[in-house]
Order: structure tokens, then C-alpha cells, then sequence
């Protein structure tokens, strides 16, 4: 099974073979959504920024 990285030094989809782990977001099992892993985590940040169990802003619900 091949996986894939974005190296965020290079601004590239990776294989296995790519820079250090320190420089890139992954693994993820396609090169497509490799290539989105800056949206993708931007998305999620997002989500977190609304969820109360991640953001002390926020009062959780009982």
C-alpha cells in the first residue's frame, strides 16, 4: 500500500521517500487528497475553533 505526503517546505506531494517527517502533513492514501492536505487542515482547524472540548472559549454543554 503506498501512502503520500505534502512536504510543506516544498509545497509537493510526496511518497515515502520524501523529506522529513518534521516537514510534511500525512500519510494520507491518495496523492489527491495529499495535495489538499493544507485545506484539510485549515478545515479542521476551523472545526476545532467551534468545538468546545478544543476551544477554552467555548462553555461545553452538560
Amino acid at each position: 500500500m503506498s501512502e503520500f505526503w505534502y512536504c510543506i517546505t516544498h509545497s509537493r506531494v510526496e511518497g515515502e521517500d520524501g523529506c522529513p517527517n518534521k516537514d510534511r502533513l500525512g500519510p494520507y492514501e491518495t496523492e489527491a487528497e495529499a495535495s489538499r492536505a493544507l485545506e484539510t487542515a485549515a478545515e479542521r482547524t476551523e472545526a476545532w475553533d467551534h468545538d468546545p472540548a478544543w476551544n477554552d472559549d467555548e462553555q461545553l454543554e452538560d
